[in-house]
């Protein structure tokens, strides 16, 4: 694939220039450099209506316009507002919904951090070796998990495109480190506890509201100017999810669906369910497959064993994070189907056990698990998932494909 600093003419740095910034910069020199810092980024703590882009996306031009001199603001809770001179090129990012979203909206060699960079940042190689042109280098960045203040001086970010009361929960950072490097490196501007509508931390809980993926997404392409961007992914979006609800079998036809994740430990399997159809992005790209949920009153992050998905009796199993460099989808669909006690599964039993990539997807892998989902489900209407042993994201024929790679790619690389 093109490599990443040769597709991209956007003036974003390059991933050698954030090594050596990470490599030269101090907690010291990020001090002496907070006021030219703070004539490009400021930050201010109230919150205020979400009414920005009822103002701006009319005008046609928002993406062009960096550095024009004129300061813009955004909210979203729990960080409240944020007010900048022109777009951030140099992004801390954490859970991968966000970074994510930069990278739908032409930013993504702007990351400079990332959760679990070797294992998200492979993943995302998988759905973008279906897009012409994009591509990440995200796999060698440094890891934003349990980052402390001292390696968020030296990274001297121009925006934490993170959610801060998420942030906290980490040994490494309090709300006063949190609020020291929103005033003195870059706003904070994120939320995750929307996933699945969790309860943040109680200092945070005043601060908080839930919004759904695509309310993130908007105000993060806000912040980065790409109003236009944003509108041309969200027509793809609805374009898809109206030939899904158009083309869904009626409810007494849909199955009975077991989203699990799973691990192999020394033969044995580990699983932990998650709910199907509950509010929060998280199940974003299953809401809207309709399916029944074979699990009910599900505890989260808990696990269950083999006999208990036997009793939830599933025509279909649902692998999470099942695609990528850590999780081996081939090893836990021989295990079930070869363990004796698992074969009593109807999806066993019937060749039904289906990977998905990933939970906190952003709109790229949203689109692509939406699809995924519509042909793993209900094959007859949308075309049957192929068998995955591994690797990139399937190729399918431009008839068979439930949205346009072309036109994606032409939006994030600006050709639209």
């Amino acid at each position: 694939m093109t490599d990443t600093n040769d597709a991209k003419t956007t003036g974003a740095p390059t991933r050698r220039d954030s090594r050596e910034r990470q490599r030269a910069g101090s907690r010291r020199g990020s001090e002496r450099s907070e006021r030219t810092r703070r004539e490009y980024v400021k930050y201010g703590g109230a919150v205020v209506s979400g009414g920005l882009l009822a103002g701006c996306t009319g005008t046609g031009d928002e993406g062009e316009r960096e550095g024009d001199g004129e300061s813009y603001s955004v909210t979203m809770a729990p960080a409240g507002e944020i007010t900048l001179e022109r777009p951030p090129e140099n992004v801390f990012t954490n859970i991968v919904h966000h970074a994510d979203m930069a990278l739908a909206l032409g930013h993504g060699d702007s990351i400079n951090a990332l959760y679990s960079p070797e294992n998200f940042g492979t993943l995302y190689e998988l759905f973008l070796e279906r897009l012409e042109g994009v591509s990440t280098e995200w796999a060698d960045l440094p890891s934003s998990w349990n980052i402390d203040k001292e390696q968020l001086y030296e990274l001297e970010s121009d925006l934490h495109l993170a959610d801060p009361a998420y942030m906290t929960i980490m040994d490494s950072l309090d709300r006063d480190d949190i609020e020291e490097t929103g005033e003195t490196v870059a706003p904070w501007f994120g939320n995750t506890y929307s996933d699945s509508q969790r309860e943040p931390p109680a200092a945070w809980a005043d601060d908080y509201e839930y919004y759904t993926l695509w309310e993130i997404f908007e105000k993060v392409a806000a912040v980065f100017r790409e109003e236009k961007r944003y509108q041309e992914l969200t027509a793809i979006r609805t374009d898809l999810l109206a030939e899904i609800e158009a083309n869904l079998p009626p409810e007494t036809d849909r199955p009975r669906v077991a989203r699990i994740q799973t691990g192999l430990s020394d033969g044995d399997l580990s699983i932990s369910p998650f709910a199907l159809n509950d509010p929060g992005f998280e199940q974003a790209h299953l809401r809207p497959l309709g399916a029944v949920d074979a699990f009910t009153d599900i505890e989260a992050y808990s696990q269950i064993d083999l006999e208990a998905l036997v009793e939830a009796d599933p025509d279909v199993i649902l692998n999470t994070h099942a695609m990528g460099p850590t999780r081996n989808f081939v090893e836990t669909k021989d295990f079930l189907e070869t363990d004796p006690v698992a074969r009593e599964i109807p999806a066993v039993e019937n060749g039904r056990i289906y990977p998905m990539a990933i939970r906190y997807g952003g709109p790229i892998a949203h689109l692509f698990q939406l699809e995924m989902g519509a042909k793993e489900l209900y094959p007859e209407q949308f075309g049957e998932w192929p068998r995955y042993d591994g690797g990139a994201y399937p190729e399918f024929s431009e008839s068979e494909q439930l949205f346009d790679r072309q036109r994606i790619a032409a939006i994030i690389n600006g050709e639209f």
